[in-house]
């Protein structure tokens, strides 16, 4: 029986002579294995589509073991991503994040959503990396059941906590001088800019994620807790998040 779903090419690998498996993040089956039998070839109407960060409409069947692709269109190649290297480093490194946190075979169609919705704005509109890679990586959270704690400080209940920091372990909001009440052994310093913005990713509009703006040292801080937060819950590192890294320092010495 053929299927027809709409998914992003999160990771492809060489197979045999001329095939490729790729692990591609789907909205009606979720994450899948798929084999592109022949996409290597010249000829083959499957190449476009066979690619890493591109998202097409997919026609799908079981065969032998495998989900193969027998057809597909592409919807959307994110041309200013491919690029750009820092842009395409980035790119690669919500693939990799997001092939971790997806759960093969159960349909979640939020997370493409988020996926898409980064890409597109690395792809068409001038915002900061750190903050499009921030806003991923909290977000991503946010939908994998690490939402964090953020209202108030985890302590003493204030709305507004003295001198924010926030725990990596837990997830939670405190004031410096409630440190000791925190089980948690690292805690990252915010400041009331950089709690907005979190507040903003994990508690308002999905649809307005990346619609706000911060000065660089709140940037900065924002971005850090929310990528040391991913490291911290996931328990792993990411060789995309290495290359994106070190990429931005060559590009960028100093």
């Amino acid at each position: 029986m053929h299927i027809t779903v709409h998914g992003l090419v999160l990771r492809e690998v060489e197979y045999k002579e001329s095939d490729k498996l790729l692990t591609v993040l789907t909205r009606e089956e979720g994450k899948l294995t798929v084999k592109a039998r022949g996409c290597r070839k010249k000829a083959s109407a499957l190449a476009a589509c066979a690619q890493l960060l591109v998202y097409s409409e997919m026609t799908l069947y079981e065969y032998r073991d495998f989900v193969q692709m027998s057809a597909a269109e592409s919807l959307a190649q994110f041309w200013g991503v491919k690029g750009d290297i820092d842009k395409l480093a980035l790119g690669s490194y919500f693939a990799e994040t997001m092939e971790a946190a997806a759960v093969e075979g159960r349909a979640e169609p939020e997370l493409l959503s988020l996926i898409l919705n980064a890409l597109h704005v690395l792809d068409q509109r001038d915002k900061p990396l750190a903050q499009v890679k921030a806003v991923y990586e909290l977000s991503l959270l946010c939908l994998g059941g690490y939402e964090p704690m953020l209202d108030a400080c985890a302590v003493c209940g204030a709305e507004e906590p003295s001198e924010p920091q926030f725990s990596l372990r837990d997830g939670v909001l405190h004031c410096a001088h409630c440190r000791a009440g925190v089980p948690g052994q690292i805690s990252m310093p915010l400041c009331p800019a950089s709690l907005a913005a979190m507040r903003h990713v994990a508690y308002g509009n999905p649809k307005r994620l990346f619609s706000f703006a911060l000065p660089p040292e709140p940037m900065a801080r924002f971005a850090n807790v929310c990528e040391a937060f991913l490291l911290t819950q996931m328990e792993r590192g990411f060789r995309t998040l290495d290359f994106y890294k070190a990429t931005r320092k060559s590009v960028y010495p100093g």
